[in-house]
């Protein structure tokens, strides 16, 4: 396999931040090394991401972060700490072919990275929302007529989690069926966003951290 995906298929960011001293809850939460953490705002799973400060990645972007390093000394780093083997690559395009090849890909890279970095800004902020509504808008007595808005919070409070995770961990097939499943359920949260900032209700992860 060519190194970094050798790396990326041998070492969830995990592993890699446990190995390198950063200590991770049992819930794989863990105090963010990029920015002053006072509460664990990083999960860290097959890839991590900062409800904070919002860093996010993989295995290979996490330690060239914590490290400083390029892509490439981040992943050489990890394979040879972590004793992985890997086919270094040798082969060579025509050079006709190259730029468009390459092009092709960096664009349909980029377009599946924006798409999952704006699913998951979505998410994180309703679900945000919803657990500020499940607070706000609890029963206060027994028979306290439920608010609709907590009823929205408890039934989509677990789901909304869930697809998280898939967007933060999942395998590449998984992270886009829900992409391509989901456009019209993101567009509509998106939609109820901004009317409740608009109502002065800030439910950046930035401004209001969740974990």
């Amino acid at each position: 396999m060519k190194l970094f995906e050798a790396v990326k298929e041998a070492i969830t960011t995990r592993s890699a931040a446990e190995f390198y001293g950063i200590k991770v809850g049992r819930n794989g939460m863990a105090l963010c090394p990029f920015h002053p953490d006072k509460n664990p705002s990083m999960k860290l799973d097959k890839r991590y991401h900062c409800f904070a400060c919002q860093a996010d990645g993989d295995v290979i972007d996490f330690v060239a972060k914590y490290f400083h390093l390029s892509a490439k000394e981040s992943a050489e780093k990890l394979a040879k700490d972590f004793s992985i083997p890997y086919e270094k690559y040798q082969g060579h395009y025509k050079a006709r072919d190259r730029p468009k090849t390459k092009e092709r890909k960096q664009t349909l890279d980029q377009f599946f990275h924006e798409q999952q970095t704006r699913f998951f800004r979505a998410y994180s902020e309703y679900f945000h929302l919803l657990d500020k509504w499940k607070v706000e808008y609890a029963p206060r007595i027994e028979d306290d007529d439920w608010h609709p808005l907590f009823v929205e919070a408890m039934e989509k409070y677990s789901l909304i989690q869930y697809k998280m995770d898939i967007l933060l961990s999942g395998s590449l097939e998984d992270r886009a069926r829900l992409i391509l499943d989901c456009q019209e359920e993101v567009n509509h949260i998106e939609q109820r966003i901004k009317e409740e900032s608009s109502r002065g209700f800030s439910c950046l992860s930035g401004s209001s951290p969740e974990k």
